[in-house]
């Protein structure tokens, strides 16, 4: 049995990480440059994946491994509906629909849920770790991009978590109490490195939304440098 999972995780998915933070879409959103219907896209992809990845946790909430890292006050589902509510207004449900690449992230959480539900840490870690790491950091850039008022940003917003670096500590140390052998480990591992990777053609799809507004040479120069990705979780909706 391993003890250490948390770890496993950090380090086996940071190459996934550095990558996802070299898409054009992150990067130019790191830098200040967020183009509200790529962004609006975004929102309704994140809340269709975190309302699958919710249903699922709530059916399995007595397995014995999703119980452990079971915890519904980080639910990004309300809040996104309060996102898609501002951006698209109150008929919300029947104009914000679901991209190809979200749609195959949603099919994957449902399909691990089903056949190996110990995966669901995988998607789990990658999404709430980011949402929690860089979740205030990327509320004040899509305000300040998108001159909100002090909506839209909702999703950023952990209203039942009063302490985010002490919650990170709680949850990876529930990851490292998981009692699961090494081969289970490695494959939650590589399912996290696989979520990076859905995570990243969602990104990929808004490019050209954005290269559109923002035109061919300002994405071509905002993107040119590669950038040296960080080793937490990914940075949340613009990386985990």
């Amino acid at each position: 049995m391993v003890a250490n999972l948390a770890t496993m995780l950090r380090e086996g998915t940071k190459t996934s990480h550095t990558m996802a933070e070299n898409v054009g879409f992150v990067k130019c959103f790191l830098k200040g440059v967020v183009e509200k219907k790529s962004y609006r896209k975004l929102v309704a992809d994140l809340y269709y994946v975190y309302s699958a990845m919710e249903e699922e946790m709530e059916r399995l909430k007595d397995h014995p491994v999703v119980s452990q890292i079971y915890f519904p006050e980080l639910n990004r589902k309300q809040s996104l509906e309060t996102d898609l509510r501002y951006y698209f207004g109150s008929n919300w449900q029947a104009e914000a629909k679901i991209t190809p690449a979200g749609q195959a992230y949603v099919d994957r959480i449902h399909e691990v849920a089903q056949t190996a539900p110990e995966l669901l840490v995988s998607h789990s870690y990658t999404r709430y770790l980011g949402d929690l790491s860089g979740g205030q950091i990327l509320k004040k850039i899509a305000q300040n991009a998108m001159n909100l008022d002090g909506e839209g940003t909702a999703f950023y917003e952990f209203e039942h978590i009063s302490d985010e670096k002490a919650f990170k500590d709680k949850y990876r140390a529930a990851m490292n109490s998981l009692d699961v052998p090494e081969e289970t480990a490695e494959q939650i591992v590589q399912e996290a490195n696989d979520a990076f990777g859905m995570n990243m053609n969602m990104f990929k799809e808004l490019e050209g939304n954005l290269v559109k507004a923002i035109g061919v040479m300002l994405f071509n120069t905002l993107t040119r440098r590669r950038t040296k990705g960080s080793t937490d979780a990914d940075l949340s909706p613009a990386s985990n």
